[in-house]
């Protein structure tokens, strides 16, 4: 259970890997106040366009129309650890966190079909993350010039926005059967950075250096379809089963290239396609009365991301993706209780890791190297506690809810080959100083450092909605 070293000769980078499995192969799952207060767990129960983050057959419980908007912001904070010392990053950004709404049509036949619904949901989640691992004295480099420098940091930094938005439609029969059908267009933006910084021993400057093939850029656009269906066993339990077709992404990319033999320094342009994995949800809902309501929701990943082949870094992301990942499951729990015209909520999800154990060659912060195996690198599973409240003013209702959502992972960075071949050099490159006018110069590690990275979230949302 090693990560393959071929995939790490390849111009590839760690980035990339969390990308594809952290942003593409997870769509947002920002709905309405309420459905983050219960985690997301809605599967079962439906009524709202939040459900078609989960289970399209919730728009056939909806009996009116509703539209909605909530408003997100969203903390993000990070601790990197290694070497002793510390790094905290935190921002907060506050957006559109989700639309929605449901158009309720009676049938007025004799037959037993009550309602065809049709829906329409917005979800957008921030993409932005920062993670800057402190350096070490002892971790020096010595170049090709005959100077030498100890490393003083590294970071990845990432900016974007990831948005779904679905169309669906649901329908009723004898208010006992529900089943729904809905179409998913996904679109991300992200611009990542991968980035090491060394102090030079001599007077204590600073240089910067990118990994080849960074800063990139890209632009992307998905496309999937979910089914879905809720049955009522009793007038109390129901019981519902969905499932969402892999998203097939088309991903634009722009890159910066360094050292090539040909073109020295300069920008590249490719374009990939991506399959992520196709996903099955089976849910079960207790509802008490009209004043209570459980929910549990499990969604499970059935198949690996796979990038269609167009050179040797697609077979290699994919030979990665097939040794080293994993099925990904999700449990999600919610409930809420009303009081007359108010709604009290609360809900816990548990995410599961996408990687297996991994073994790398790694440096110390004393200089020292040594293979290690990890069970949570660059990813972890993910633990989210939720809660909210709402006030129904019969026509129009307000709700407001709060997630908070933890993870900690091992985060490898530092490593880098400079094989002399474009199409195998990972090293990392300083650029060419106009002010002394000195060539730029080559930073390559045969080995990883790997920091501890505590990442916390804290979420609100408030959602102001309309039903007629």
């Amino acid at each position: 259970m090693s990560i393959s070293a071929a995939f790490f000769a390849q111009a590839q980078d760690v980035s990339i890997i969390r990308n594809t499995a952290d942003v593409y192969s997870n769509g947002p799952m920002v709905g309405s106040s309420k459905f983050n207060a219960m985690a997301g767990a809605n599967g079962a129960l439906g009524g709202d366009a939040s459900s078609l983050l989960t289970n399209p057959a919730g728009l056939g419980v909806a009996i009116s129309g509703e539209v909605s908007g909530t408003l997100s912001i969203s903390g993000n904070k990070n601790k990197s650890t290694w070497a002793g010392s510390t790094i905290d990053y935190s921002k907060t950004n506050t957006d559109l966190g989700n639309i929605g709404a449901v158009m309720a049509f009676p049938l007025m036949t004799e037959t037993g079909w009550k309602f065809i619904n049709i829906g329409i949901n917005y979800s957008n989640q921030s993409l932005d993350n920062y993670i800057e691992s402190p350096g070490s004295s002892d971790v020096i480099k010595d170049f090709s010039d005959k100077t030498s420098a100890s490393l003083a940091g590294h970071a990845y930094n990432r900016y974007g926005n990831l948005s779904k938005t679905s169309f669906g439609v649901g329908a009723n029969y004898n208010h006992n059967l529900y089943i729904g059908a809905g179409f998913n267009f996904f679109n991300a933006s992200i611009d990542q950075y991968d980035t090491a910084a060394f102090k030079s021993l001599s007077d204590g400057s600073l240089e910067y250096f990118d990994r080849q093939n960074t800063p990139f850029t890209e632009r992307s656009s998905g496309f999937s379809a979910s089914l879905g269906v809720i049955g009522k066993l009793s007038p109390n339990f129901r019981i519902g089963g969905a499932i969402e077709t892999p998203t097939f992404w088309r991903i634009d990319r722009a890159y910066n290239f360094y050292n090539d033999p040909t073109y020295g320094d300069g920008t590249g342009g490719e374009i990939r396609d991506l399959t992520t994995p196709l996903k099955a949800t089976v849910s079960a809902a207790f509802v008490a009365s009209k004043n209570f309501s459980l929910n549990v929701d499990y969604t499970l990943g059935l198949t690996r991301p796979k990038y269609k082949v167009n050179s040797g870094a697609d077979l290699e992301l994919n030979s990665f993706f097939k040794d080293n990942y994993k099925n990904v499951s999700e449990v999600r729990i919610g409930a809420e209780y009303r009081v007359q015209q108010f709604r009290l909520r609360g809900g816990y999800s548990y995410a599961s890791n996408p990687f297996d154990a991994m073994t790398v060659s790694q440096v110390n912060p004393d200089a020292s190297t040594e293979d290690r195996s990890y069970n949570n690198m660059m990813l972890n599973n993910r633990n989210l506690a939720s809660l909210g409240i709402g006030y129904d003013f019969k026509a129009f209702y307000i709700d407001a809810s709060y997630q908070y959502i933890t993870s900690t992972y091992s985060n490898p960075f530092l490593r880098g080959i400079n094989t002399g071949d474009p199409a195998t050099d990972t090293a990392y490159y300083s650029p060419y100083n106009n002010t002394t006018n000195t060539p730029g110069r080559i930073m390559s590690s045969d080995y990883f450092a790997v920091s501890e990275v505590k990442n916390n979230r804290n979420n609100f949302f408030i959602t102001l909605g309309w039903k007629f």
